[in-house]
Parts: C-alpha cells; structure tokens; sequence
C-alpha cells in the first residue's frame, strides 16, 4: 500500500524558513539541503515505516528522520488488522 504525503502549512513555512536561513551564507547549500529533505520526504511513501519512534512520544504512528541538523517526523496512520 502506497501512502500520500500531505505538507501541512506550517511544515511548508519551516522548510522555506530553513532555505531562507542557510541562503544568507549559500544558496548552493540552500537548494542542496531543502532538496535532501525532499528526497527524504519522497520515500515516506514507499517505506512509512522507515525511520525511529520519536522517543518523546512512543507513538508507533510518528517517526523521526533526521536530515543533516533537521527533524523530519510524519504522522503515518497506520491500519489495525
């Protein structure tokens, strides 16, 4: 089962928020890392359940990435059998 990933608005304003940021210094590394992040974000629906528990929370539904210094935690409703 393939899922959809849904961006909400605050998710999108902090990627642009940290493109922003690292574009100060280089818009090389800006494009570089928000690209990464998407990357990342592509596979989440291949493989939901890639990815570690958020150890805050211990909700098998929310998992942690981390892509360099950044967190990327989607919620992944998950179907009881």
């Amino acid at each position: 089962m393939e899922y959809r990933v849904v961006w909400s608005p605050e998710t999108v304003e902090d990627l642009e928020s940290i493109a922003e940021y690292i574009e100060r210094d280089s818009l090389f590394y800006s494009r570089a890392v928000v690209s990464k992040i998407l990357k990342v974000s592509r596979k989440i629906k291949e493989f939901p359940l890639i990815g570690r528990v958020v150890p805050e929370i211990g909700d098998v539904n929310i998992r942690e990435r981390f892509i360099y210094s950044y967190q990327l935690s989607p919620y992944i409703p998950i179907k009881k059998q």
